[in-house]
């Protein structure tokens, strides 16, 4: 079964760029621009893996890795956190909320598409 990955960004060009690379290793892909579509969808649909941006209108990156982390149905979902915010404090924080991954763009496109490859032990 094709794995299904949300990509949430405000930029489209972004959430294009990373469409791209996941499409070319069989991943379906969803989009968001924010947050607060994110978790909509989410609770629309099953999601395998989140690709999240940190700085979004409506609601930030940390406020939806909390609000997936309080929902037992999206408690587990793997959360990849990308973001221009290379501070140390934005990583600590990022993991505080629960993500399982922290990448500073712009993303390596190997590493993104062997990372992915690796969470779903293989794709298809």
């Amino acid at each position: 079964m094709m794995k299904k990955v949300m990509v949430v960004d405000d930029a489209s060009t972004v959430r294009m760029y990373h469409k791209a690379l996941l499409d070319e290793i069989g991943a379906f892909v969803i989009e968001a621009a924010n947050g607060v579509e994110a978790l909509e969808r989410a609770l629309e649909q099953t999601v395998d893996l989140f690709l999240v941006d940190i700085n979004m209108p409506k609601m930030d990156g940390f406020t939806l890795v909390r609000e997936l982390r309080s929902r037992p149905e999206l408690a587990e979902t793997p959360v990849i956190m990308i973001s221009t915010e290379a501070q140390d404090c934005d990583l600590q924080q990022s993991l505080d909320v629960g993500v399982n991954l922290y990448i500073v763009k712009p993303v390596n496109p190997e590493e993104l598409q062997q990372t992915v490859t690796l969470m779903f032990g293989g794709l298809s």
